[in-house]
């Protein structure tokens, strides 16, 4: 006979058992594990329930760099000046797709950055003209993003006061700004590359995001090792607070483990970006594209992961109702979700015009805003809402672009890209209905 049963208690009911095994499927294994065999354990278990995180678009990452290096024309798909060309093509996929993100996470979508993002790009572009406006090209970005933010909080005011839903306003606006662009575009000429025709240093500027020779090689080892020292300090530096504290932190393998992965992936970015890219001459070091992606990616994720904001995002994507009931204010919440999705979309466009090196009347934003869904969707976000991060649609972009840079290695027409792509995508929306609904199953 048991202590329990001595004293006249019942012993544990089964079902408590079944309740702590749920309560360890819905905390992360990050949180509670004491070891890294723990946490392992525990990864393993939320994946074999359906919450397999960024593991599939890794995975996916990998097979497609596989496949396409095989069988691409001298095996060039993996080779530093490819690598770094298909970067500076995901970068507008990325961005586009992070700003997707905000909106997603609330079970609500955004159908306009496919013409809200070349917007901004056009504005910068038409601001910077030297026969014209000739404004600083800082100040033509800054210009260009404040418009998208009053767009933004045109669109998020009318879903949230007026309780349109948001797949109506979205789609209107994106017809709207179709024919915005078209008028802006009006304005004045804008196609033609800077440094080629000579023009002024700003629109050099404002082009050289994409296109120009980046950051010195040197200065770029330099950057990435402060950069690298500054995230391991800070990483290791917060989990030992937590457990001087009493409070839950990763076991200090997992941290150690981060830290080695995060001075891995500085150190292959940088080599391969030094690397030697010009036929004729030298252009070699970090494109400024990339820390401008890396920058955005930062900022949003220390947003919606630690901030007050960010948790009422996740809130009320998962429950609206319990959220407001827990006093929420979802109007402004979701208000300002929209404007920082028509500011990112606004990043994604002026790197967009940067690539091409001007803007014309052919931008299809009916692709880019489709590709924007898919890549939010593909890296892990879900269409549902309360699930998913920045990281997703960064991941997704780097997938639709590997796709897109494949497809014209193998001189593949544009409609492979897209069938590729919609089977990617349906693939990505079956796995993510196929782990709810696993979720719902062990929760049940």
């Amino acid at each position: 006979m048991t202590a329990l049963q001595s004293a006249g208690e019942e012993p544990p009911a089964p079902e408590t058992a079944e309740a702590a095994a749920a309560a360890e499927l819905v905390v992360p294994p990050s949180l509670v594990a004491q070891s890294l065999g723990e946490y392992l354990r525990g990864w393993a278990a939320r994946v074999r329930n359906g919450d397999s995180g960024v593991l599939p678009v890794l995975v996916g990452m990998v097979l497609i760099a596989i496949v396409f290096e095989a069988i691409s024309p001298s095996n060039v798909f993996l080779d530093p000046k490819n690598l770094v060309n298909l970067f500076q093509q995901s970068a507008v996929f990325m961005v586009l797709a992070m700003a997707e993100c905000f909106v997603l996470l609330l079970g609500e979508i955004d159908l306009s950055v496919g013409y809200s993002g070349p917007l901004a790009g056009v504005i910068a572009v038409q601001l910077v003209q030297p026969s014209t406006t000739n404004w600083h090209w800082l100040a033509a970005i800054a210009a260009a993003l404040l418009a998208l933010a009053l767009w933004g909080l045109v669109m998020g005011s009318v879903i949230t006061r007026v309780r349109v839903p948001s797949f109506i306003v979205t789609l209107a606006g994106f017809l709207i700004l179709n024919g915005v662009v078209l008028i802006v575009l009006s304005f004045g000429p804008f196609s033609g590359y800077p440094s080629l025709n000579g023009n002024s240093p700003n629109q050099k500027a404002l082009y050289d995001l994409m296109n120009g020779s980046g950051i010195d090689p040197t200065i770029s080892w330099i950057v990435m090792i402060i950069i690298v020292g500054l995230l391991s300090v800070s990483l290791w530096l917060r989990d030992a607070r937590r457990r001087r504290s009493g409070l839950v932190a990763p076991p200090r393998a997992l941290t150690m483990i981060k830290i080695v992965a995060i001075a891995v992936v500085g150190v292959v970015v940088v080599a391969i970006c030094n690397v030697n890219r010009a036929n004729f001459g030298t252009v070699a070091g970090v494109p400024w594209v990339i820390p401008v992606v890396l920058g955005v990616f930062a900022l949003w994720m220390l947003l919606l992961e630690r901030t007050r904001f960010g948790r009422y995002i996740y809130a009320i994507g998962g429950n609206p109702e319990a959220a407001r009931r827990a006093g929420i204010s979802l109007a402004r919440i979701r208000t300002i979700a929209f404007i920082l999705c028509s500011v990112t979309a606004g990043i994604a466009g002026i790197l967009y015009v940067s690539y091409l090196g001007g803007a014309s009347n052919n931008i299809n934003g009916g692709q880019l805003t489709l590709y924007a869904v898919a890549a939010a969707v593909i890296g892990g976000t879900s269409l549902f809402g309360g699930r998913g991060r920045v990281l997703h649609g960064l991941l997704g972009g780097l997938v639709i672009g590997g796709i897109y840079n494949g497809m014209f290695l193998l001189g593949l027409h544009v409609e492979w890209e897209f069938i590729v792509t919609g089977l990617v995508l349906l693939v990505a929306v079956a796995i993510d209905s196929l782990s709810r609904r696993s979720a719902s199953v062990a929760r049940a």
